[in-house]
């Protein structure tokens, strides 16, 4: 099988609610984390998109194969083990005000290892897609992004790379130090203004975008928040796409829908620039809804509005 699109990471379960936790009687389940999030946003747009992790042989193990399989995921490189699953709870009882908890050390994801990494799926993707949150699982972890990036480039096929430095996760020296090992491997890069570009040690947005034009990275596109939109580097020149719309509920995942929606863009024919409208359509919408991959909008809501435009 041929894809578009293969995502490296984990798939925790959800449970949310808009009360405060302390307060919350009732949580609804359903599931989260990043690389899946892209997978998920870029298959609601058409692509064909594969996923590898591991899934712990626990009570949540059906119940996420079942919405992987659901979502028309290529699930077929996932592993098992005994490790749990891993878990987030999230409270939204207002848009300013969020509360995480996350349980997700020792879980099935962080047993993700080199063994994981079958060069013959890889081969068969447009773009091999991992992020900081993927190597900070475990050593074992980073070490299968590094490889999957490395087989990647030696075919020619594209990778991408979000460092999604989440404080909550990950030091700052080992966020730093899994983007500095795998930047020589990386073909399009997502940015975080808030807290990525600290990681370079740059602050303004040009210079980062120089920056890692210089490291080699062909796409740079540094996310400046839901209030402004992106800026895209890319062929020596550097554009801006605002954010679709003003009219935010949760930004939670929105961020990881746009990487789906921007390579799933740039695996149809469209240049980056094009690529970056289409996924700002997909972030937008995602953020006018709860949840984090539940309000993913599909293919023809964002096409119609993309053409429009």
């Amino acid at each position: 099988m041929k894809f578009d699109i293969i995502t490296i990471g984990e798939s925790l379960v959800e449970l949310s609610t808009d009360e405060k936790l302390k307060d919350a009687e009732c949580l609804h389940k359903y599931f989260g984390g990043d690389a899946i999030a892209c997978a998920v946003s870029a298959k609601r747009l058409g692509s064909e998109v594969g996923f590898v992790t591991k899934i712990g042989n626990d009570a949540f193990k059906e119940f996420l194969l079942n919405a992987w399989k659901e979502e028309g995921l290529d699930i077929s490189q996932v592993g098992e083990c005994d490790e749990r699953n891993g878990l987030y709870l999230i409270a939204r009882p207002t848009y300013n005000q969020k509360e995480f908890a996350y349980y997700r050390k020792k879980i099935a994801p962080s047993k993700l290892s080199v063994d994981d990494i079958n060069p013959d799926y890889i081969k068969n993707a447009k773009i091999i897609y991992s992020s900081g949150v993927t190597q900070s699982l475990s050593v074992s972890a980073r070490e299968a992004v590094k490889k999957a990036f490395e087989a990647a480039k030696d075919m020619q096929i594209l990778t991408s790379y979000d460092p999604n430095y989440i404080p909550a996760l990950s030091s700052f020296d080992d966020a730093k130090e899994c983007l500095d090992e795998v930047i020589p491997y990386v073909d399009i890069l997502f940015l975080s203004a808030r807290h990525d570009l600290q990681l370079a040690g740059i602050e303004s947005v040009d210079t980062a975008i120089k920056y890692f034009w210089d490291k080699g990275v062909s796409t740079v596109v540094i996310k400046s928040g839901m209030e402004q939109g992106y800026y895209i580097g890319y062929n020596g020149t550097i554009s801006f796409t605002e954010f679709y719309t003003n009219d935010v509920c949760d930004t939670t995942c929105s961020g990881d829908a746009f990487n789906g929606g921007f390579l799933h863009g740039i695996t149809h024919g469209c240049t980056p620039l094009e690529a970056s409208r289409l996924a700002s359509v997909v972030a937008g919408l995602q953020a006018k809804g709860i949840g984090a991959i539940k309000s993913i909008p599909y293919h023809d809501e964002v096409y119609s509005i993309f053409k429009g435009g």
